[in-house]
């Protein structure tokens, strides 16, 4: 049922809670809780619930909202709480050591070159997400990659955040982000080729 808050920006929704208006905030949860969900989801994709890691994130919202002095920045905002809840949570938990060594130094990791996109003449995984098979594959590739790889390939592929503003919530040197950014599309791309060359394959044999 459409209300009156509803028809608001997010913008104008952020100052009616900064006034304790409760109504606001509900409209606030509704309209990006899918979006709390699919990014805890992302960057945890190992854990088996994050429903109260969820809740716990608006509860952050609610009790700090006062504090954001850029209403018209509120998905930002919202995006560095979920991953500083993130990075809570992962203090508290057992450390594994990772499936896979990333750690290596590249020849020229302090140059700019490594700062770059890789050109890939394989599909992106953003372009092949047309299937649940695709989508699965894709979170056990994810799953793969140590926690700091995984978070700034999320926060920069799927939420769209700029290298400064990972470095910010990350905090980590820009350029370190930028090589571990570099790091994880080499090795999705790495951990995917199989998959979209045996798919590429059965199509193949089924039009010919």
């Amino acid at each position: 049922m459409a209300t009156a808050y509803s028809q608001k920006s997010d913008r104008d929704l952020v100052l009616a809670c900064q006034r304790r208006e409760p109504a606001a905030f509900e409209e606030l949860v509704k309209r990006h809780q899918r979006t709390v969900y699919a990014l805890l989801y992302q960057l945890a994709p190992d854990w088996s619930d994050t429903s109260d890691l969820a809740q716990e994130v608006f509860i952050r919202v609610w009790r700090s909202i006062n504090n954001l002095r850029n209403p018209s920045s509120f998905r930002s905002w919202l995006t560095q709480i979920v991953t500083n809840l993130f990075y809570d949570e992962l203090r508290k938990r057992p450390r594994r050591l990772p499936t896979v060594s990333m750690d290596e130094p590249m020849d020229d990791e302090e140059t700019t070159d490594v700062t770059r996109d890789i050109a890939d003449a394989q599909p992106q995984p953003d372009e092949k997400l047309l299937s649940n098979e695709m989508s699965e594959v894709i979170r056990r590739a994810m799953l793969r990659l140590p926690e700091q790889f995984r978070t700034s390939i999320v926060l920069r592929e799927v939420e769209g955040l700029s290298y400064e503003e990972i470095a910010v919530l990350t905090k980590t040197e820009m350029g370190t982000v930028k090589s571990r950014i570099a790091r994880a599309r080499t090795k999705l791309q790495e951990l995917l080729k199989p998959y979209l060359e045996n798919n590429t394959s059965s199509t193949s044999e089924v039009s010919g």
